[in-house]
């Protein structure tokens, strides 16, 4: 099967690291090889969590440069700084709600014009679906299951060699039974909106 490479960045707290595991055992559920790797920055809360996923024969987790073949942002200034993960025939998902950083909060940093950062994103991939995955979220009956909204829509841009069967049955295995149904829930939102784009 040809190698897909997937990387996923956010703010620590968002739930990357269990999004990463969710896609992990949909692809053992489905006899796919995948290879995983994580760089935790100051992940305790605020700080960027970034996850590389390798899917089919590659013979290593890292992802270079240009070589990313789709990318999920869970905050839309992660997303933007993890362009040179990308190259012209990237799709990019992202989340279009910030978690402005604290230097914003007191005044010593400037958040990036959305706007801007879009077009600056469409200019350099192949596709940029965004949209505001935290109101999904509460659609769904938890504004923490953000992450489950964005694999939905990963899936549905049929990148990556997993199904969305696949997905949800890893989904059901691996995320506190609790929380189940509005994961669920959040997952066919987070497809469906992708679906538009």
């Amino acid at each position: 099967m040809e190698t897909k490479r997937l990387i996923i960045v956010a703010v620590g707290g968002q739930g990357n690291l269990l999004a990463s595991k969710v896609l992990g055992e949909a692809a053992l559920l489905s006899n796919i090889p995948v290879r995983m790797s994580e760089i935790h920055g100051m992940a305790q809360r605020g700080g960027v969590v970034e996850s590389a996923l390798v899917f089919g024969e590659g013979e290593s987790t890292i992802i270079s440069d240009g070589e990313a073949d789709v990318l999920v942002g869970f905050e839309p200034s992660e997303t933007l700084r993890a362009l040179n993960k990308c190259n012209a025939g990237t799709v990019v998902v992202s989340n279009t709600s910030p978690l402005p950083p604290f230097t914003v909060a007191i005044g010593k940093g400037v958040y990036p014009d959305l706007a801007e950062l879009q077009q600056l994103i469409k200019a350099k991939t192949a596709r940029l679906i965004a949209f505001n995955g935290i109101e999904l979220a509460k659609q769904a009956g938890n504004v923490m299951s953000l992450n489950i909204v964005l694999l939905g829509a990963l899936i549905q841009t049929g990148i990556l060699p997993l199904s969305a069967e696949s997905v949800k049955e890893a989904i059901r295995t691996t995320t506190k039974q609790a929380f189940l149904e509005s994961n669920l829930k959040a997952f066919e939102l987070g497809f469906q909106a992708a679906a538009g784009k």
